[in-house]
């Protein structure tokens, strides 16, 4: 499932061209919820805005709330364990999710399928017939690390946390495709359709969440139904989602109501203009690349900045990498912004090439400053680039510099 264009493969990967200013590190890190407000705090748990009430079964002193769609996961929330925490995981809606009342019988549900031998509808009851398949994952959203940018991207000013490592269960695409007399010929994307409601009077493309993906994610791609053993939730797209590994999460379309294969891409402007790298300045459209696969990424959760230096001695340095559509193969820790590295130790079992790796490193850290970051080189041997690719609307940052912080030990 490779589909970076090999212009696209330079520009995330290439390491080479002017410094950024160490000033632009220390994204949301939290020792707790006391930290002083500042560039990487909004401020105490308390001083927060609210869950809304289709979260407000999360855990609100391990997110922070941008708005009622727009929720991140603290840096240091993630903890070591590999697998996010549902109430821990960040939450990112293009529009207002449907009514909690599609969740009251999940197995009505009703997926339409065209674009193939044998157009049908299926509900849930009858898709769990079919197949059933786990895939442990990265969900990340595509502006995850916008907020380092320098020109200040419109949208959600995420930082580390628009990010999470899940597992989710459903009936293999293939299955579903092989119940219905296979693809039309002519067929090249996949394009599903989100079941959020649209007003009446306004042109559905403007609004509808529709996204198509290349038939080639057909081996591992989903709909899922359930994640982390549990049903799935109407915050992270219940009751059926398409899953789409190594994608950004706006490709894994929610509350999936229509499944089609399709010749060409969908004509929704969620497809059509947003989620392309356009150049800085530039409004995208058709003519850019589009958002689609991840770029490999780490960053540390542990120490993380806070309002009491650490104490001189043995640390524990800790994060998370993902390898994109590749497995994270080896991650590197530098303490002093990438001077010299540090090979870390990948923690816990390897849950697949599409799960992110918990790693640590033992450092002995005498009194001063220090600058911390690290690199993951995935198994294709893409490594992390210490520049981001420079695109209008801010989409996957994977830059190791901008994922840095500092900490203080004293």
């Amino acid at each position: 499932m490779e589909h970076i264009t090999n212009s696209m493969r330079r520009r995330l990967l290439a390491t080479a061209g002017g410094a950024v200013a160490w000033a632009g590190l220390g994204g949301a890190a939290w020792a707790d919820s006391q930290e002083p407000a500042s560039k990487s705090n909004p401020g105490p748990v308390s001083a927060q805005k609210p869950l809304p009430a289709y979260a407000d079964w999360k855990d609100a002193d391990a997110l922070i709330v941008h708005s009622a769609n727009t929720i991140e996961t603290r840096r240091a929330a993630v903890g070591t364990g590999g697998i996010t925490p549902l109430d821990k995981l960040f939450i990112r809606n293009n529009v207002s999710p449907p009514p909690a009342s599609i969740m009251q019988d999940p197995g009505a549900w009703v997926l339409e399928v065209s674009g193939v031998a044998k157009p049908r509808s299926f509900t849930l009851a009858e898709l769990k017939t079919l197949g059933l398949v786990s895939v442990a994952m990265v969900l990340q959203c595509s502006g995850n690390g916008r907020a380092y940018f320098p020109h200040k991207p419109s949208g959600t000013q995420w930082t580390t946390g628009a990010a999470g490592c899940v597992v989710f269960t459903g009936v293999p695409l293939k299955a579903v495709l092989e119940a219905v007399g296979g693809a039309q010929a002519q067929a090249k994307f996949i394009t599903g359709t989100g079941g959020e409601a649209i007003p009446a009077g306004i042109d559905a493309n403007t609004v509808a969440v529709e996204r198509s993906v290349p038939l080639s994610v057909l081996d591992d791609a989903l709909l899922a139904w359930e994640i982390n053993g549990e049903p799935l939730p109407l915050a992270h797209g219940g009751p059926l989602r398409l899953v789409v590994p190594g994608y950004t999460g706006v490709n894994s379309v929610k509350y999936i109501k229509k499944l089609a294969f399709t010749e060409e891409m969908s004509p929704a402007r969620i497809q059509q203009s947003s989620y392309r790298y356009s150049p800085v300045g530039a409004a995208s459209s058709p003519e850019h690349e589009v958002v689609w696969a991840m770029p490999p990424k780490s960053w540390i959760t542990q120490p993380s900045e806070g309002s009491k230096p650490i104490q001189p001695g043995r640390v524990m340095v800790t994060g998370v990498a993902l390898g994109g559509t590749s497995a994270p193969a080896k991650v590197e820790v530098s303490l002093d912004g990438g001077k010299k590295w540090h090979e870390a130790a990948f923690v816990g079992p390897d849950l697949g090439k599409y799960a992110w790796r918990t790693f640590a490193l033992i450092a002995e850290l005498s009194a001063g400053e220090y600058e911390l970051v690290s690199r993951v080189t995935n198994a294709a041997g893409e490594t992390q680039p210490e520049e981001r690719l420079e695109n209008n609307r801010g989409y996957n940052n994977n830059s190791w510099r901008d994922h840095g912080l500092v900490v203080q030990v004293a």
